[in-house]
C-alpha cells in the first residue's frame, strides 16, 4: 500500500450509534518523519419509496460550487451557490463544493422522514449526488476537493506526531 500512498500513518475511525444519528469521527495520525496529506470523503447515499424523486425537498447551504473541466476535475476555479431549497423536481446534481463554513448542514426531505448530513469539523468540501433519472441522492463530506493529492487545491498536511480529526452526523427525524 505504501508503493501507491507512501506516507506512514494511522486512521483511527470512531462510530456512535444513537437512535436518530449515527456520527462517524475519523482521527488521521501522521507517524512518520514527513507531513501526510489529509483527502478522504464518504459517500453516503439516501433514498424514500415515497413520494417520487420529483417530490424530494433538498436543502442545501450557500456555498462556493467548484468549476469541472470535460473529465469533471476541478478547475481551481469557483462560483458562488447561494443555496437551494427546494423539491428536487428535474434538477440534477453531480458537484463538488467548497463550504463557506466549517459546520455546515445538508438536508432532503421525504413523505415521513428528513435526514440530514451535518458536517461539524474538519470537512471543508462536499460532494452533491442526485442523477435526475435515479431514486437517491449521495451528501458527502468531503477533506479535499476530488483530484487534490495530484492538484494540491484545498490540500491540507497532518506533521509528523500530530492528528487531524474530522466529524460528521446522520440525522433522522420525522417529517414536518
Amino acid at each position: 500500500m505504501l508503493a501507491v500512498f507512501p506516507f506512514h500513518h494511522r486512521v483511527e475511525l470512531a462510530a456512535t450509534l444513537c437512535p436518530e444519528s449515527l456520527t462517524l469521527e475519523t482521527t488521521v495520525v501522521a507517524n512518520s518523519e514527513s507531513p501526510v496529506p489529509v483527502s478522504f470523503g464518504f459517500h453516503p447515499y439516501f433514498g424514500f419509496s415515497e413520494p417520487s424523486r420529483a417530490n424530494w425537498h433538498l436543502k442545501l447551504p450557500a456555498m462556493r460550487k467548484l468549476v469541472l473541466d470535460g473529465r469533471g476535475i476541478p478547475t481551481g476555479d469557483e462560483e458562488p451557490l447561494a443555496g437551494f431549497n427546494a423539491e428536487l423536481g428535474e434538477s440534477s446534481f453531480d458537484d463538488g463544493f467548497a463550504l463557506t463554513e466549517e459546520q455546515t448542514p445538508f438536508s432532503v426531505i421525504g413523505a415521513t422522514c428528513k435526514v440530514s448530513v451535518e458536517l461539524l469539523g474538519g470537512y471543508r468540501y462536499a460532494q452533491v449526488f442526485a442523477p435526475k433519472d435515479k431514486d437517491y441522492i449521495a451528501l458527502e463530506p468531503m477533506t479535499a476537493p476530488a483530484s487534490a493529492l495530484t492538484s494540491s487545491r484545498g490540500l491540507r498536511f497532518v506533521s509528523p506526531g500530530e492528528r487531524f480529526q474530522a466529524v460528521f452526523r446522520i440525522r433522522i427525524e420525522r417529517a414536518r
